[in-house]
């Protein structure tokens, strides 16, 4: 916990402009930056706090919430401390992109695919951004809050027939 209050001061000094949140929830710490910066904050973990492993990338749609639409949503490890780190980015429906993590680490590939494919967030950057789980012509975002519940095309369901 001591190494991550560290790499949260070291942040604070380096990114205080691109910093939109600080705060600590059981034990966590949960860091919001502007989406412009999140390359440069991920590889600062990275070389700088030893945060040396992406364990999780994914999404959360606000659906009418809050202004921007999706938080993107990074979990960070440093397996020599024993600590962890959630970094955050808010990403609007209207410019529903931000920069592929990959670049920092090649271990968010696969998981930015998937969040590409469930929620339609465009990755810049990203070696071969394609669906990962649904079909190549799928259409829509399952796991977007204003998905059809049965998927496109369905019949709704009826439940469990007698």
């Amino acid at each position: 916990m001591a190494d991550t209050n560290r790499a949260v001061e070291k942040l604070q000094g380096k990114f205080a402009a691109s910093i939109l949140e600080v705060k600590e929830d059981r034990g966590d710490w949960i860091v919001t930056v502007k989406k412009e910066e999140i390359i440069a904050v991920l590889a600062f973990l990275k070389t700088e706090c030893a945060f040396s492993m992406l364990t999780d990338v994914t999404a959360i749609d606000y659906l009418g919430k809050f202004e921007e639409r999706f938080m993107m949503v990074y979990q960070l490890t440093s397996v020599a401390h024993k600590d962890r780190i959630r970094i955050k980015a808010p990403v609007s429906e209207s410019d529903c992109r931000i920069e592929s993590a990959t670049q920092a680490f090649a271990s968010a590939n696969w998981l930015e695919r998937e969040v590409f494919d469930l929620f339609g967030i465009t990755f810049d950057k990203h070696p071969d951004l394609r669906r990962i789980l649904m079909t190549p012509d799928w259409v829509g975002h399952p796991l977007r809050k204003d998905y059809p519940l049965q998927g496109p095309d369905r019949e709704p369901y009826k439940g469990r027939l007698s």
